[in-house]
């Protein structure tokens, strides 16, 4: 059972390769030794020593670290091995598949799919998956690779479909999450576990983008109008707040506005022609009196 997703080290077995070539020599140098002798005597041995060589790769395996072999005896499991050395009985043991439990990761992706407000969208994702049950990855499907693929994309579609636009741009780790429990639960039963799903793009039409684009902006259009109108209704209370106390309190209102006058001509240097009734109408020698005897009251 080879899917191109298990490979056998039958041609990495170093310690067997090893142990065949030292047998070969003992079978060479026992035969060379022993060639004047008779017949069973000169060539028994290196024969016998010559069967276990060629024997030693088929029956002492290696798998690595982050391997699974699984063994059958006569087509029925026999036991799961590695990693490390181990033994079979050539012929009657054989490998099924020698499953990697490292993490992989598979790129999937759903084209042209419509979300539940009927918007076509393009989303590529990355799913990291891992075998943790290599007797069940070996036995229970054919090609657990394709199968864990044909899943993910499976379940994009099915996630892409129950949900808004707005909810695939906005909350990324939500669809994530909900991705890897989906995946998970359907890939349970072959041994497989999805350790994680990353979603990296999520395309939607030219137009589509336009108008969102527009919309995003009379929103902030909106609301910068919203404040502005805020800011001036603010204003407009305060100064209907200074006109009450102005009213109130004339002389306050005349001290406003000979202050205005200062502070026009402060910084320029300018001179400005007041009109005779206005120089009236402020009172300035009774705004000076009121000052003055406010400042000896002190």
């Amino acid at each position: 059972m080879n899917n191109g997703e298990w490979t056998s080290p039958y041609g990495q077995n170093t310690p067997a390769t090893v142990l065949a070539v030292l047998l070969l020599l003992a079978a060479a140098g026992t035969a060379a030794a022993a060639h004047h002798e008779p017949w069973p005597l000169a060539y028994g041995l290196p024969v016998l020593l010559a069967l276990c060589a060629a024997l030693v790769p088929l029956s002492l395996l290696m798998a690595k670290q982050w391997e699974k072999a699984v063994v059958l005896r006569f087509g029925r499991l026999r036991a799961i091995r590695g990693p490390g050395l181990f033994l079979i009985v050539p012929i009657i043991d054989t490998v099924a598949a020698w499953v990697d439990q490292r993490i992989h990761t598979t790129q999937f992706n759903a084209e042209q799919a419509l979300t539940r407000d009927t918007v076509p969208t393009n989303i590529d994702a990355i799913l990291f998956w891992q075998v943790h049950d290599a007797e069940r990855a070996a036995l229970e499907i054919t090609d657990y690779r394709q199968a864990v693929l044909r899943v993910a994309q499976t379940s994009l579609r099915e996630m892409i479909g129950a949900s808004p636009l707005s909810a695939l741009l906005a909350e990324r780790k939500a669809a994530d999450l909900q991705l890897k429990e989906e995946i998970g639960r359907k890939t349970a039963e072959w041994g497989v576990s999805a350790v994680s799903v990353e979603i990296r793009d999520v395309a939607i039409p030219t137009q589509l983008q336009d108008a969102m684009s527009r919309q995003a902006q009379a929103e902030r259009e909106k609301a910068a109008r919203v404040i502005l109108g805020s800011a001036e209704e603010e204003i407009a209370q305060k100064f209907l707040r200074a006109a009450e106390t102005y009213g109130h309190n004339p002389v306050a209102l005349q001290l406003r506005a000979m202050n205005i006058i200062y502070e026009t001509t402060k910084d320029r240097g300018t001179t400005i022609l007041v009109p005779s009734a206005m120089v009236d109408s402020l009172n300035v020698p009774g705004i000076m009196g009121l000052v003055g005897s406010a400042a000896a009251a002190k």
